[in-house]
């Protein structure tokens, strides 16, 4: 899986490089999860601008993430989220449990 991390005093950027969302990414990123949703980590904004579909796979990665922030009082932001992905958020509710924001600075500053 491509992606590129970037760390801020109370946030981190994930930057989700693949076009797709699936199971043959997902065990990699439900790792990369586990490794960054850290204590110290107040905010986990996941860029998925370059992913254009995703399944249930997907949607489990970003449970596990939320799940893990929420447990130590932080969250999770979802930024440049395509129409087909966004879709597939409002048909299982998930809009709900993931703030979308166009942009990481929007995301960051909200």
């Amino acid at each position: 899986m491509k992606f590129e991390v970037t760390k801020n005093a109370n946030s981190v950027v994930l930057v989700v490089k693949e076009r797709k969302l699936d199971v043959s990414v997902s065990p990699e990123l439900k790792g990369e999860f586990i490794l960054l949703c850290r204590p110290t980590v107040k905010t986990l904004i996941v860029d998925l601008g370059d992913v254009e579909f995703c399944d249930s796979s997907g949607l489990s990665a970003l449970l596990i993430a939320e799940r893990l922030m929420r447990q130590q009082g932080g969250k999770v932001k979802l930024v440049g989220v395509h129409k087909k992905v966004l879709s597939l958020l409002k048909i299982s509710q998930l809009d709900k449990v993931f703030p979308v924001f166009e942009t990481v600075a929007k995301a960051e500053k909200n």
